[in-house]
């Protein structure tokens, strides 16, 4: 079965399901086969406690690109603990990757959308593969910016199927689940920083601005390349 095909029968079968019941059922239908992409940035909390609650070894992915604000490390550290999540695997770029790609580290001075796709798309496109993996979660809403206002539930991306729980949730309902289950925020959040990536491409958000503006401000890019065509290319 293709993955627009199983789309469909996803979408027929668990549509109605969102959250932490999503995950669970995702969990089963894929086994070993599904793991769960994480930036353990200002929302991730949130997805990643329903993941806890659906099976606490989950597989997640986290994507350290070597550029990480070390408030985003401790972070993490901090809620695998408190989560009790028994299989968070760290990924990114090799020592021959960055030489042959960013052998200064000043790649982002001169081109975004490389640098990004040496540091995460590439190391995640490769532990897809290395793990057998037949689909993935994001955490990716539908508020979040314009480009992601139609984002389905489920997505086929080349052979693998792309997971959405949280697409319908909007802000609110986002800080319901923070409040109701105690979550420890990002350190980063009450300074500003609204969508958190590499500290060499994130800024602070100016207020009721879109949430994902201080990423690579100044510029026309919108996502890091994970989300994109690119996936599927290991170069």
């Amino acid at each position: 079965m293709d993955a627009a095909t199983r789309v469909k029968h996803l979408t027929d079968g668990y549509g109605t399901l969102e959250g932490a019941p999503l995950l669970a059922a995702m969990h089963e239908v894929f086994g070993g086969r599904i793991a769960l992409l994480s930036s353990f940035g200002a929302e991730s909390a949130v997805l990643l406690a329903l993941a806890a609650e659906a099976a606490p070894n989950f597989p997640v992915l986290f994507v350290n690109t070597g550029k990480l604000f070390g408030e985003t490390l401790r972070y993490r550290d901090q809620l695998v603990k408190r989560l009790g999540l028994t299989d968070v695997r760290e990924i990114g770029p090799t020592a021959d990757d960055l030489a042959a790609g960013d052998r200064d580290g000043l790649l982002f001075n001169r081109d975004y959308d490389a640098c990004c796709h040496l540091r995460k798309t590439v190391p995640l496109d490769r532990a897809l593969a290395t793990a057998g993996l037949e689909a993935w979660v994001t955490g990716r809403k539908r508020f979040q910016s314009a480009t992601r206002a139609a984002l389905p539930l489920f997505e086929a991306e080349k052979d693998r199927i792309k997971v959405n729980p949280l697409a319908n949730w909007d802000k609110d309902r986002l800080e319901e689940e923070f409040t109701r289950r105690d979550l420890p925020r990002h350190p980063l959040e009450a300074d500003g920083f609204l969508s958190i990536g590499c500290y060499t491409c994130t800024e602070r958000v100016a207020p009721g601005a879109d949430p994902r503006s201080g990423r690579w401000a100044g510029s026309a890019k919108t996502e890091c390349g994970i989300h994109t065509t690119m996936i599927g290319i290991v170069r």
